[in-house]
């Protein structure tokens, strides 16, 4: 593999561990991500670039047999976008209108992004993950719990 092919190879790599990031620290509470700010050993110097601004997007979904789509409604969506002294340009989004929440989270896409500070969001998004797949499989037991099972007896007639 030439050499143009491996760093096109590592960029499709980091390019889907950045949105698995940002999709966790997107389902992240607010209280999560400041008490993780928080607990940073130092602080980065952090410019806005834009935001926190709040605005709508439109929710698509799909039914039927074709599964044709349709416009199911609005959601509102907070986003914002930082820059770090180093030039790290981090964005987050949030659904609500939370734009603390969306900074927040620009801050740790931007973190993420750094490989010396990598770890430290890890160690956050491990913690937001286990989060969500612990109310995931709550729901889970919560759905089972009211679950039927049909079953069809057979009659003597036949």
């Amino acid at each position: 593999m030439t050499s143009v092919g491996k760093s096109a190879e590592t960029a499709r790599v980091c390019a889907g561990e950045r949105q698995r990031a940002m999709g966790l620290l997107a389902k992240a509470t607010r209280a999560e991500l400041q008490a993780a700010y928080d607990a940073l050993a130092a602080r980065p110097l952090v410019q806005p670039v834009r935001g926190p601004e709040t605005g709508l997007v439109m929710v698509r979904g799909r039914m039927g047999g074709g599964g044709a789509p349709f416009n199911l409604g609005e959601a509102t969506v907070s986003r914002a976008s930082i820059r770090l002294e180093d030039g790290t340009v981090g964005h987050g989004q949030a659904l609500g209108t939370d734009g603390a929440k969306a900074r927040l989270a620009a801050i740790f896409d931007a973190l993420f992004q750094q490989p010396a500070r990598k770890e430290e969001v890890e160690a956050l998004l491990a913690a937001i993950a286990a989060r969500v797949a612990d109310e995931d499989a709550a729901k889970g037991r919560q759905t089972a719990a009211t679950r039927v099972d049909f079953f069809t007896m057979v009659r003597g007639e036949d």
